[in-house]
């Protein structure tokens, strides 16, 4: 037990360095979940005679049902079918990121070697880590329970739906326990863990596109590769119909037992290294490192790709989708003719979805922004500039590389989603340029936010994570995709970018929106650039 030595106190200070952090995570999913019910509930109580059919719709189409699972119509369980996997991922990187920032992230920095020069037991870090993400993961589930009897579901509904979503935080808690031991670095860490929450959703979607329909086409019975799968666990719990609990039990077990196994690693390699060597880089560096743009563009790649790989297959599951939803009537029409602006219900659909698509390219953007803060914090940049880089250059790079991205993800997303919705309707051609046109009207929208991103970064550098974070939860709540339902006033929506955007391809786009929202980026990015001109860097202690 020596090895434990000191763990409270380490969970303290854990507790301490995330007293903001964790908090933003768990209040946000909840937050968004709550508003997405309270969507829900309120359209199918105006049209409960559409809720089984839209979740036999769910049931009867492979590509939904890579989403998640349904059993039988119920309100908490249709809304936990859309926005489950989504809360499964968020849940699952808010405990790898809790985990390596306690043990890997420490290592690397030199603080894991100035606690252990303490009275620390070599297990203590990682043991602490793992206590805060655990205890992180059930106030989790109790938030989100909250959220959903908040928003009108039954408490037991609510409760097993908060469990199946802290049960894949608390299954990938020990994932990153392992992959902490595993790579050398921070980021190789989060890499490595990232891919295995990327083989889990596979092996999910796997078993349930290949799954049974039961005679009623409400219930869906997984096949066997969506129970090698945290993920899968996840869905197997059946919120609001059979609130399994036992799922959450495999995870509980598999969690124990890679942690067994980090323990068991730590004490076979040394403070500040992985049990995986270093892969030595190339003897001579590409030209594109001598600018800063080629810099950060080096160091995102990963991430792009990873963002391309989702983005093409969610754009490809909902192209396959345009046939059942143009064959759609009446009040089942009406979600679709609201968010997309239009009599044309295809046109409103697409409209719809790149609105999602610009959604989701955000968070990428924002993610990539907040490198900003990390690469000052961690006194990477004071390297940067003791050369001729110049401090707007900096700013410029990550801008380029952000603006680049949100292109490129956009594009990648509407040509998925005209690829195969062009197969089934015909015209694909057309389609694909107007989808394109559509998805890159997108982008005024993602550069406003990106750049309030970057004004905090700079205005408020301390509190810069937790606060960006509010912006793009705020503006998704109060936007077009969920504000209207909630009811909220038309002023409160116009603070949201995205309810600028024309919702083209269902009506035609006007120039006025957008160069507003294009005024509006420049001048956010001219005052942050500005800003961080005449202020001191934040250096690491």
């Amino acid at each position: 037990m020596k090895g434990f030595t000191a763990t409270l106190r380490l969970v303290r200070l854990a507790l301490r360095r995330d007293r903001f952090t964790l908090p933003v995570w768990i209040l946000g999913m909840a937050g968004f979940l709550t508003a997405t019910t309270a969507m829900f509930d309120d359209s199918y109580t105006k049209h409960p005679q559409l809720l089984g059919p839209d979740t036999a719709i769910v049931a009867e189409n492979p590509g939904m049902r890579v989403l998640g699972l349904v059993t039988g119509p119920s309100i908490g369980g249709y809304t936990l079918h859309r926005d489950g996997l989504t809360l499964a991922v968020l849940a699952a990187m808010m405990s790898v990121l809790a985990v390596v920032r306690h043990t890997r992230q420490s290592e690397e920095l030199g603080r894991e070697e100035m606690l252990r020069a303490g009275v620390v037991g070599r297990h203590a870090s990682l043991a602490a880590a793992v206590l805060v993400a655990l205890a992180a993961n059930v106030v989790l589930l109790f938030t989100l329970a909250l959220g959903m009897m908040i928003a009108g579901q039954p408490a037991a509904g609510s409760l097993a739906g908060g469990a199946s979503i802290a049960l894949v935080g608390i299954a990938f808690t020990g994932v990153a326990a392992v992959t902490s031991q595993l790579a050398s670095t921070t980021r190789g860490s989060i890499g490595l863990a990232g891919a295995a929450l990327g083989v889990s959703f596979m092996l999910a979607a796997l078993g349930n596109m290949l799954g049974t329909v039961d005679s009623t086409a409400l219930r869906v019975t997984s096949a066997w590769p969506a129970w090698l799968s945290p993920v899968g666990w996840s869905q197997q719990m059946r919120p609001f119909a059979d609130n399994a609990w036992w799922p959450l039990v495999l995870a509980v077990l598999s969690m124990a037992a890679l942690c067994f196994l980090a323990i068991v690693l730590v004490g076979k390699r040394d403070v500040g290294r992985g049990m995986w060597p270093e892969r030595r880089g190339a003897a001579q560096a590409s030209p594109a490192l001598l600018s800063p743009t080629g810099l950060v563009w080096r160091l995102q790649r990963g991430a792009v790709l990873g963002w391309v790989v989702g983005l093409l297959g969610f754009g490809l599951v909902f192209g396959a989708l345009s046939e059942q939803i143009g064959g759609l009537q009446g009040a089942a029409t009406e979600w679709y003719r609201t968010f997309g602006g239009d009599v044309d219900l295809l046109g409103a659909y697409w409209a719809s979805m790149m609105q999602f698509a610009g959604i989701v390219v955000a968070i990428y953007v924002v993610s990539l922004l907040l490198r900003l803060y990390r690469d000052e914090a961690q006194g990477e940049l004071e390297a940067v500039l003791g050369t001729a880089v110049s401090r707007v250059r900096w700013l410029r790079a990550y801008a380029v590389n952000a603006l680049a991205g949100a292109a490129l993800l956009l594009v990648v997303f509407a040509v998925a989603v005209a690829l195969t919705g062009g197969q089934i309707l015909g015209g694909t051609g057309s389609l694909l340029r107007d989808l394109i046109g559509a998805a890159l009207l997108q982008l005024p929208a993602v550069g406003v936010l990106g750049a309030a991103v970057v004004a905090v970064i700079m205005l408020l550098p301390r509190w810069s994570v937790g606060l960006s974070w509010a912006l793009v939860v705020g503006s998704i709540v109060v936007g077009p995709m969920f504000g209207p339902a909630l009811g909220l006033p038309t002023w409160l929506l116009g603070l949201s970018p995205f309810t600028h955007v024309p919702n083209a391809p269902a009506v035609d786009p006007t120039a006025g929106p957008v160069l507003g929202l294009c005024l509006a980026a420049g001048l956010l990015a001219a005052a942050a650039a500005l800003t961080f001109r005449h202020r001191n860097l934040t250096l690491p202690a």
